[in-house]
């Protein structure tokens, strides 16, 4: 299994080496991956700007000092890139979440020109499967006269997450702070009603691509899981979110989590399958390229980033 890199500045159609454009900080990318006839392409969509409550207000300061500290954050704001996969198996070319689009952060939803700058059109695209429905995995669906950007791609998201999305009274349940996600979520799922197929964990969704429950960061999170003969890969999504609290402590309550416990439940059982099968992993919110593996170090766990062949 390999890993190759290909990377693209942003507002360019040439071919660069790990090169970043001055002023942008962040490339447009894409870094390849092949178990046995499934390719793997990690795909930058950008990255968000955060206030650091959105993860830290929920953990106690004694308890993050030490990590914010190892991992030379910034307790006040965080930068996660944005990286969405994209299985090519020779007859499907499957991308796992949209990405943001243009509505939600000015430095994000770059996948559609990522696309473009790996030769890859939207019309190729043949399922769209979604791990959950935050703005930055969903909103990046509909083109510029609201309809589906990928035209001829058939639609897959996890029964549990498409009924508390596309129920109109989430909005005034789901809290004022995420209201936003809910109205938006809501206009964009009404646009999949006739072509969404609901998806169950345990399902075999694709050849070789099986659902798994990951409920908490959303009530109807699902992973996935890819398997290629003896070669496995975890899609985790955001249910592990981070490469550095999600790991160290992975059992502590997040602020991104819509239900804290679950999800610190569900993150605690993928480390520690992925880590005791040894499967590589891609995330959406780890350090681009997302691609790695995870390790038991102490109490917790630490993400191995897979160096990139160029």
């Amino acid at each position: 299994m390999k890993l190759t890199r290909r990377s693209f500045v942003a507002g360019s159609a040439a071919l660069t080496a790990g090169m970043v454009a001055p002023g942008l900080g962040r490339v447009w990318a894409a870094s390849a991956l092949d178990m046995g006839q499934m390719r793997v392409q990690a795909i930058s969509d950008g990255y968000l700007t955060l206030p650091g409550d959105f993860l830290f207000s929920t953990m106690a300061p004694e308890d993050i000092a030490p990590i914010i500290a190892k991992y030379d954050l910034s307790r006040d704001q965080l930068t996660p890139d944005c990286t969405v996969t994209m299985l090519d198996d020779g007859e499907r070319k499957v991308l796992f979440d949209v990405g943001s689009g243009p509505d939600f952060m000015p430095s994000a939803g770059k996948l559609p020109e990522a696309l473009d700058a790996l030769g890859v059109t939207p019309d190729e695209i043949t399922h769209v499967v979604f791990t959950h429905a935050h703005p930055d995995h969903l909103w990046g669906l509909l083109d510029e006269f609201d309809e589906p950007l990928f035209p001829e791609a058939t639609y897959m998201m996890g029964a549990e997450e498409w009924d508390y999305w596309f129920d109109p009274a989430t909005v005034d349940s789901i809290g004022e702070a995420r209201a936003a996600f809910a109205v938006g979520a809501k206009r964009r799922l009404d646009a999949l009603e006739d072509r969404v197929v609901r998806i169950k964990a345990g399902e075999e969704i694709l050849p070789g691509v099986q659902a798994r429950e990951s409920f908490g960061h959303t009530p109807g999170h699902l992973a996935f899981e890819l398997r290629s003969g003896s070669e496995s890969l975890m899609i985790v999504g955001d249910a592990v979110a981070n490469h550095h609290v999600a790991f160290e402590r992975p059992e502590l309550v997040g602020g991104s989590d819509q239900d804290g416990e679950r999800a610190a439940r569900t993150r605690m059982a993928l480390l520690d399958q992925i880590a005791t099968e040894k499967m590589r992993m891609i995330g959406f919110h780890l350090p681009y390229p997302g691609i790695g593996r995870t390790e038991k170090s102490g109490d917790g766990y630490v993400f191995v980033a897979e160096e990139a062949a160029r």
